[in-house]
């Protein structure tokens, strides 16, 4: 059990876990979870912890098959400037490692901006807060559980 799955069992949306054997050396931690639970990459989203305008973590939540557009970003989050947030603050801020970090149940919640593809989807796949562990739940679950909002913050 993690505080991912714990904050979707409390607030009783439906959702379902899907575990694989994470393998040490991936490169790329999404594209190993929907190679290994055979998804397509648009289906499988990323937990990216983003550092906004040098003083605010937040997260964006974008799709496998596409790459995080730091000015979209920046602009859906009402700031100038976004970039990376260093591992050991993500980690620090989310209660997470990296390459496990989720969107749900995180130590301290941070403001969520969701990519726009997940729209088009009966159900996402975002971490559940470990690797080789995700969470299946509607578009509508996860911005409820995280208070997201909506905009176009990924490059497909």
């Amino acid at each position: 059990m993690t505080p991912a799955i714990n904050a979707a069992k409390q607030a009783k949306v439906p959702f379902r876990v899907h575990a694989y054997d994470h393998d040490p050396k991936a490169e790329s931690y999404g594209e190993e979870a929907a190679e290994k639970l055979g998804l397509p990459l648009e289906r499988v989203f990323k937990t990216l912890v983003v550092t906004l305008d040098a003083r605010e973590l937040a997260v964006a939540v974008a799709p496998v098959s596409g790459k995080l557009d730091m000015k979209r970003c920046a602009a859906a989050l009402g700031g100038k400037k976004c970039e990376m947030a260093a591992g050991k603050d993500a980690e620090r801020a989310t209660g997470y490692v990296v390459g496990g970090i989720s969107p749900l149940g995180q130590k301290k919640r941070l403001r969520t901006v969701i990519d726009t593809s997940a729209q088009d989807l009966d159900s996402m796949f975002v971490s559940a807060g470990r690797r080789g562990l995700e969470i299946e739940l509607a578009l509508e679950a996860l911005r409820q559980l995280t208070g997201g909002m909506f905009a176009a913050v990924s490059l497909r």
